[in-house]
C-alpha cells in the first residue's frame, strides 16, 4: 500500500511537471478520500465484539455462571466477558448493566449496542431481566436456556414481545 502510494504520487508529479501545476489538483487524491477508503477496511469495536462472542456459540447456559469460565455462561457473565476483553467493565447482573452507557433507540442500534429484556420466569414486562448484545441485522448474540450461546431475532417471537431498551457502552 505505501509502495503503491508512493509510486501512483510520483506518477502525478511527473505528469504534473508536463502538464502544469493545474493538473496536479484536479489527479491527486484527497487525503479524506485516502481515509475514507482506509476506514472501509476497519471493523467497528462493536463489530469486534460480536465476532469474538461468536467463538462461544453452543457453550452451555447456567443461570448464576461465575464470571472465571468459560465453560457456561448466564446471558450476564456472556456480556461482561466478551465486553472485557475490548476495555468495557460491566457489572456482573444484567439489571445492572442495563443502567451502563447511553440510551439508544431500537431504531438505532448498532453491533455491539446492549439489549434488554423482561423474560422468562422472573419477569413482568418492566424489570430487567435478560440481556443480550446486538450483533446487527436484526440478530441479537446471547445465551439461555437449552441452546446456550446463540444467535435470535430480535424483531421475532419472545424477544419481540420482551424487548425493553438499549445502551451502547462502547
Amino acid at each position: 500500500m505505501i509502495k503503491h502510494t508512493i509510486l501512483k504520487k510520483a506518477v502525478i508529479i511527473s505528469i504534473s511537471a508536463a502538464m502544469g501545476l493545474g493538473t496536479i489538483l484536479a489527479v491527486s487524491p484527497a487525503p479524506q478520500a485516502e481515509a475514507a477508503e482506509a476506514s472501509t477496511y476497519a471493523t467497528t469495536k462493536g463489530q469486534q465484539v460480536v465476532n469474538y462472542g461468536k467463538q462461544f456459540l453452543g457453550t452451555p447456559y447456567k443461570f448464576g455462571a461465575s464470571t472465571s469460565t468459560t465453560k457456561v455462561f448466564d446471558c450476564s457473565s456472556f456480556m461482561k466477558h466478551i465486553f472485557k476483553k475490548y476495555g468495557v467493565t460491566l457489572p456482573r447482573t444484567a439489571a445492572e448493566q442495563s443502567k451502563k452507557g447511553v440510551a439508544v433507540s431500537k431504531a438505532n442500534l448498532k453491533p455491539g449496542d446492549l439489549v434488554f429484556f423482561s423474560s422468562g420466569s422472573r419477569a413482568n414486562g418492566k424489570n430487567v431481566t435478560h440481556v443480550a448484545v446486538y450483533a446487527g441485522n436484526g440478530k441479537i448474540l446471547h445465551t439461555y436456556g437449552k441452546p446456550g450461546v446463540t444467535f435470535s431475532n430480535l424483531n421475532s417471537g419472545t424477544w419481540k414481545k420482551t424487548y425493553l431498551k438499549a445502551r451502547r457502552v462502547l
